[in-house]
């Protein structure tokens, strides 16, 4: 590392923001998630209102989820580890601070316009056109910040944290305004740009890019920062990560066609996103191999490090959902597993598992540090949650792994003479046992982020927390 520049100062204060607003919307997310999946099990609970009905709460549970809790987690975890691999200061406080409250602004109005039914109806991308727009001004300053902070390194080397970190916000920049493109009707009803099945190629361009860059590259990067750090180890293989990087996001993009098998997409395009993603395994399991292998000589320190746990489980259901994909890729699978629960289940092993285990376990290295104390308030809750996490995520996902194959069997099982054995209603009643699993499921998992968030509250109201706002530059 270079020589420290002793008057320089880090910006935590846009961290210890992000970080705070990763736990709430965490929360928020997970109990809309808890709310939808007892719904599936007790239909009153629509309470036959328009705006608290499946159908409107679903899209928010997933912005939610996905843009508030994993969006925060990148945002705070991205400021954090550019300025410590850089030892620079953010690029600008001013712009920093208008990611903050702009993407908390984009989050509310999604709260408020989805439950009205103000929706482009795309996965993922559901937001209508005014807030679209917001969300490319918020995304295009968060590229300025990041790059910006890069730019002005006092480090010869860029961190390979940085680049994934960086991929994913370039990439989700060209996805967003790709996929969004739209007409404007009204002040919140537009028309896509596109028609037909060229909207649907795009949507799933974007919406399974959304995944591999938003969900899977930027915490890629969370990974390669953290891990090491808590574990007390440097990297495997570094030459690994740079073909890891490389690998990801040349084969990534091709994938999004796998959504879209056996419908009006021709058939190569089809074909080309089933072989990617085969392809996408290498690669995946590549970076998943280097994370636990940078274990090598501290696999002991996981009998009493609870949020080294967290990262290294979250790296097991990283390896297991990138497998699961690739194989539901294959048309044969796929023709079994689409429209089914498995997907839910294969989405979830990849939200619960990867996604939110990794981001609970860089919040928990991290607040202690913001907030310039030695440790979080309680190590036992922190393996309460723990273990409250990962048996929520197992039950969530072998019962939509169940109901998933049932579906699809019941679904094409014929008589004799053709015609269905099963009915509809049939199937979707044989799946209510396995939807009281998932309500359970996911009722833990909540449970464990309610927990964090106490742990988190006690952590910072300690007496000899000090609020860091300008933390002195040390080695990262």
């Amino acid at each position: 590392m270079s020589t420290v520049n002793a008057n320089l100062t880090y910006n935590y204060k846009v961290v210890r923001q992000f970080a705070i607003m990763t736990v709430v919307w965490g929360i928020v997310g997970m109990a809309l998630g808890v709310l939808i999946a007892a719904q599936l099990v007790w239909p009153s609970l629509n309470l036959d209102l328009p705006f608290t009905h499946f159908g409107r709460l679903r899209p928010l549970h997933t912005n939610a989820v996905i843009f508030g809790f994993g969006g925060s987690a990148l945002f705070a975890t991205s400021y954090y580890v550019v300025q410590r691999t850089c030892q620079a200061r953010l690029f600008s406080d001013s712009l920093a601070a208008f990611t903050f409250w702009g993407w908390q602004a984009i989050i509310v109005a999604a709260a408020i316009t989805l439950p009205m039914g103000l929706t482009s109806s795309k996965e993922y991308a559901e937001l209508e056109w005014p807030i679209d727009i917001a969300i490319a001004v918020v995304w295009v300053t968060y590229a300025l910040v990041f790059f910006g902070t890069v730019t002005k390194r006092s480090t010869p080397h860029i961190y390979v944290a940085n680049w994934f970190y960086g991929a994913f916000i370039i990439t989700v920049a060209a996805l967003h305004i790709g996929n969004n493109l739209a007409l404007p009707a009204t002040a919140f009803k537009s028309y896509s740009a596109y028609a037909g099945v060229t909207d649907a190629m795009m949507q799933w361009w974007y919406g399974h890019n959304a995944v591999g860059f938003f969900l899977t590259a930027g915490f890629l990067g969370m990974m390669y920062y953290f891990v090491p750090k808590q574990a007390n180890r440097p990297v495997y293989s570094y030459r690994l990560s740079i073909v890891h990087f490389w690998a990801l996001i040349a084969t990534y993009v091709w994938a999004g066609g796998h959504h879209l098998h056996y419908s009006a997409l021709p058939d190569w395009a089809q074909t080309a996103g089933m072989v990617m993603s085969l392809i996408l395994l290498a690669p995946s399991w590549g970076g998943m191999i280097n994370g636990m292998m940078t274990l090598s000589g501290a696999w002991h320190k996981l009998r009493t490090d609870p949020i080294l746990r967290f990262l290294v489980v979250s790296l097991s259901f990283y390896g297991m959902s990138t497998f699961e994909g690739p194989m539901m890729s294959i048309k044969t699978v796929n023709a079994l597993s689409h429209n089914t629960d498995w997907t839910i289940g294969h989405v979830h092993s990849g939200a619960l598992g990867w996604v939110a285990m990794i981001s609970i376990g860089a919040i928990y290295h991290l607040v202690p540090k913001l907030w310039g104390i030695q440790a979080m308030y309680s190590t036992a809750l922190i393996n309460v949650h723990f273990w409250l996490a990962t048996v929520g995520t197992v039950l969530y996902i072998a019962a939509m792994w169940v109901n998933g194959i049932m579906q699809g069997l019941m679904w094409r099982a014929v008589n004799e003479d053709g015609t269905l054995t099963y009915s509809f209603v049939e199937a979707l009643e044989a799946s209510y046992p396995g939807y009281f699993v998932r309500f359970i499921g996911g009722a833990i998992f909540l449970t464990g982020m309610l927990i964090m968030a106490y742990n988190v509250y006690m952590t910072v109201r300690q007496k000899d927390a000090v609020a860091e706002d300008n933390a002195a530059v040390q080695a990262a």
